[in-house]
């Protein structure tokens, strides 16, 4: 079996998301996807990775893997280049599943759990359906098609958020209140008023459903070491889950002397591409939680090393989603087959709502826990009105 084409798609109205599609002269084709910086990402797979792509057997994909990123600018990132090898790499795993008719999960070996449990990040309907994305506190608060406009919710009623995900079976959830503060003062310091303020959420929910509901605090690495210490101490009597990206993921030594001063475990993070820079923060103590985005840090093949290295150091393994519905299918066959997952991130604004509108089918979430995805390869695809939308961008690099 040969490659024969990589096809990319983008939209203007998901303007952030890009597919791939590898194609075979077997007639399968794999499915792959990445977030961020679409056209970048779609320049690179065509003017530099079809060369490497184009004619080779699909199936040998650890050697592809190594061969996309033994690249000068593609080391150890979650630039452009390693989110082309991202996607393709998804893709391939999806092919190679549809090739033994198999689920992506067992050819990563087979199931380890029957369900996984998931949490609900609180991002809304438009929260990345735009390409403005910034790092601010209303991602595009305000498109509200559905009954899950989570973002507002936990800004103004974290206490009646968490009812609400507990009458769904969801016991966990993600929220971001130290958002706004970091983004007025750049992430230098926090005033006492803003620190009041951003603690309201977790007293909220603290008072409405008392420990029955894990809370995970996302900071976007917004801020610096001094100010994150200080919220880390006020938080800590609300018994967080995790601190996720306290501080930008530059610095091993300044997350470990994080990791020392709390009680709270790091939780860290999609933004690191590869398994080397994990490595280096496992082994200063810096990480308790392993989050992989395998959309960002090279796909199925180089996540499941990353979940294996944090499992070598007693480190449980949580895979990222917030991204696209291809990624998001990834992430769960990724989680299902690893035998020291913590937890799969989910956002219902998504799984029940604009991941529906592109892909032919998305996990089941039942009870609080994600179930293994049916049939050969990711068990989705794309649907038929995507290949018909009036804003699609569609590009093809063929054998010669």
């Amino acid at each position: 079996m040969k490659i024969t084409a990589i096809e990319t798609l983008r939209t203007e109205e998901f303007a952030n998301v890009l597919w791939v599609r590898v194609h075979t002269d077997a007639g399968i084709v794999g499915l792959g996807e990445t977030f961020y910086g679409a056209g970048a990402v779609e320049a690179h797979l065509h003017d530099t990775l079809s060369t490497r792509l184009l004619g080779r057997d699909p199936l040998r994909i650890e050697a592809i893997s190594r061969d996309m990123v033994n690249l000068p600018l593609a080391q150890s990132s979650t630039g452009a280049e390693y989110r082309a090898a991202s996607a393709v790499d998804i893709a391939l795993w999806d092919l190679f599943g549809k090739a033994c008719n198999q689920p992506v999960h067992q050819m990563l070996g087979g199931l380890c759990h029957d369900r996984v449990p998931v949490y609900n990040t609180c991002a809304g309907y438009g929260y990345v359906r735009s390409h403005r994305i910034k790092p601010v506190d209303t991602w595009n608060l305000g498109a509200s098609p559905g009954p899950y406009e989570d973002l507002n919710a936990f800004m103004s009623d974290a206490g009646g958020l968490a009812e609400s995900l507990l009458e769904q079976g969801i016991s966990a959830m993600k929220i971001w209140p130290f958002d706004p503060a970091a983004i007025e003062n750049d992430g230098r310091f926090i005033t006492a008023e803003q620190m009041k303020r951003a603690v309201e959420p977790f007293e909220k929910i603290r008072k409405a459903v008392g420990d029955r509901m894990q809370i995970m605090v996302e900071f976007h690495c917004l801020w610096n070491l001094p100010t994150i210490k200080r919220i880390a101490r006020v938080l800590e009597d609300y018994e967080p889950t995790w601190y996720e990206d306290p501080i930008r993921m530059n610095s091993v030594n300044a997350l470990a002397e994080l990791a020392a001063s709390t009680s709270v475990p790091i939780c860290a993070s999609e933004t690191l591409g590869s398994r080397f820079p994990y490595k280096d923060m496992l082994e200063s103590g810096a990480i308790g939680v392993v989050m992989t985005d395998l959309a960002w840090t090279g796909g199925l093949t180089e996540g499941r090393k990353i979940a294996a290295l944090a499992d070598t150091y007693h480190r449980p393994y949580a895979p990222h989603d917030c991204t696209g519905p291809v990624a998001y299918a990834a992430a769960v066959h990724s989680s299902l087959s690893q035998p020291n997952t913590l937890i799969q991130e989910s956002v219902r604004a998504f799984y029940t709502g604009w991941y529906k509108e592109l892909v032919t089918e998305v996990p089941r979430i039942e009870g609080g826990y994600v179930y293994p995805m049916e049939g050969p390869g990711l068990g989705t695809d794309l649907l038929p009105s995507v290949f018909e939308r009036s804003d699609l961008t569609r590009r093809v690099s063929t054998l010669d």
